[in-house]
């Protein structure tokens, strides 16, 4: 009797809970364990008097990523979640008193810019629409799609699409690339704020990462009940598949033998043996030696490589009074230099862009009195531990920048709905803070992230950290990566001998 080959994910984040699901799916057995008590890796919770409130992403793009990945258990997303379109993607605010929102359809919004900034700055907003579509098409299947994009073959398609030279902006950043393309700062600034989406700034970004706004002009969802549904959800999915899942339970070294990856070891010395190991946690880790020396080659340059930015995020539940908020709400400050300037050199900003989400409204309901929300300001990565003391004053300082914009919130969020990088940093060991893996800066960026095959035969990689990058979408692509590589590897080794079977448990 054949045994099915023996899989073991780290980590369950989306990239681990995609990968598990796709190889289940596919006649594999595979355990998944997670340190944490809950599953989703990133999306994660905090408690509040109205229930749960998310404290990491809070939209759903590229919802086709996960309908693919639905599409091997021959089911559909929303057979496990429900999903609400947004007709708003994002309404945002300038300190003027001006304000603008932006629609899922682009004609609403081109309406929206026009009635906003004038008819030439709607014209421009349509040219960009069309310049995003082709830059998301040009370079979605050789870059987002590709399990190992290489700088040679995507110099190869660009040549052979030569219209996409002039629009990948060849040596800009975004933020001068955006310069030129409108004329009303406001809008430049505002398009520009979708490079810290992947954690980089529209100053040191390329111009290339325009193609984000036309994936979030494809769409946008709202997961009923919050984010965590989703992870939950692809979990119990995962479960029936046959999927192990282990929460609580840290591993603490993967195993060699023979040259390839033979088993792992858990804090309580349980140790578990595996035709392939994927490891959906940040890359960083693996090449500072957190799961042994014998794994310290894989992505040696994320030690020194610099790392994306952090954030300062709130997650609390109030009464709140003031302006209208959209379930996505920016709050602008006046010099878009300012912030990035102070996180280039590692500061807290001191005038940070504040983005806001109301987790209960954007749903078709009117929103309870006690409502929940998310704030995320941007900071830099780094383990440095702040004193009560400093937060107590950023925090009075956030406030008062709310006020400005006419939101109140009753009470107000206190230091400890807080999450800060440090503490981030210990969620997510070895990344020493940065939600979003290695820097996005540099217009090779994208070509020195890891991929989902590693040095070592039967290790693997997944999750934001990994090729294609963040995001709920990208990291599901990347667990789809680390699925395929892993059923292309074991397939070639079963044909070129009997495959080894194993999988057993011993204690020691």
């Amino acid at each position: 009797m054949n045994v099915p080959p023996q899989i073991i994910v780290i980590g369950a984040g989306i990239g681990g809970l995609t990968s598990a699901i796709q190889l289940a799916a596919s006649g594999y057995s595979v355990r998944l364990f997670d340190r944490h008590q809950h599953v989703g890796g990133k999306i994660r919770t905090s408690m509040s008097d109205a229930g749960p409130v998310d404290a990491g992403p809070t939209v759903l793009t590229m919802r086709h990523i996960f309908d693919e990945l639905l599409g091997f258990t021959n089911g559909h997303l929303e057979d496990h979640i429900h999903l609400i379109p947004q007709d708003i993607l994002a309404r945002h605010f300038w300190t003027d008193g001006s304000t603008l929102d932006l629609y899922a359809n682009i004609e609403a919004s081109a309406r929206a810019i026009k009635e906003f900034s004038g008819s030439n700055s709607e014209q421009e907003f349509l040219r960009y629409c069309h310049h995003c579509r082709e830059l998301f098409q040009g370079f979605y299947k050789p870059m987002m799609r590709a399990a190992e994009p290489r700088f040679s073959t995507l110099i190869f398609h660009v040549f052979k699409n030569p219209s996409l030279i002039r629009k990948i902006y060849p040596g800009f950043s975004l933020a001068r690339s955006l310069s030129q393309q409108f004329s009303d700062p406001r809008l430049a600034q505002l398009f520009g704020r979708y490079a810290t989406y992947v954690g980089g700034s529209p100053f040191l970004s390329p111009a290339i990462l325009s193609l984000i706004w036309h994936a979030e002009a494809s769409g946008v969802w709202i997961v009923q009940g919050g984010m965590h549904k989703l992870a939950a959800a692809l979990a119990k999915l995962a479960t029936t598949l046959g999927v192990e899942i282990r929460l609580g339970n840290h591993v603490d070294r993967i195993v060699q033998k023979r040259g390839r990856v033979h088993e792992v070891v858990l804090r309580n010395t349980e140790q578990y043996t595996a035709d392939a190991v994927i490891f959906n946690g940040d890359p960083r880790a693996l090449a500072v030696g957190s799961l042994g020396k014998d794994f310290e080659i894989i992505a040696r340059h994320t030690i020194k490589k610099k790392r994306s930015y952090s954030a300062r995020v709130y997650s609390f539940a109030a009464k709140i009074s003031g302006n209208e908020l959209a379930h996505h709400n920016v709050l602008f400050d006046d010099n878009p230099a300012s912030e990035f300037n102070d996180l280039q050199v590692d500061r807290i900003p001191n005038n940070p862009t504040l983005y806001i989400c109301a987790q209960d409204r954007g749903q078709g309901i009117i929103p309870p009195i006690l409502e929940r929300f998310e704030i995320i300001a941007n900071a830099p990565a780094g383990v440095t531990i702040n004193s009560d003391k400093e937060l107590e004053q950023w925090n009075k300082k956030i406030i008062r920048k709310l006020n400005s914009f006419d939101i109140t919130f009753d009470p107000a969020p206190m230091i400890s709905n807080i999450t800060t990088p440090y503490q981030f940093h210990q969620l997510f060991p070895e990344s020493l803070g940065a939600l979003y893996g290695q820097s996005p800066h540099g217009l090779l960026a994208a070509f020195t992230r890891p991929t989902a095959r590693t040095k070592i035969p039967g290790l693997y990689l997944a999750g934001g950290g990994t090729h294609p990058g963040a995001g709920l979408p990208m990291a599901a692509i990347s667990g789809m990566h680390a699925a395929e590589a892993i059923t292309s590897d074991l397939t070639l080794t079963s044909m070129s001998a009997p495959m080894v079977t194993r999988g057993g448990i011993s204690t020691g």
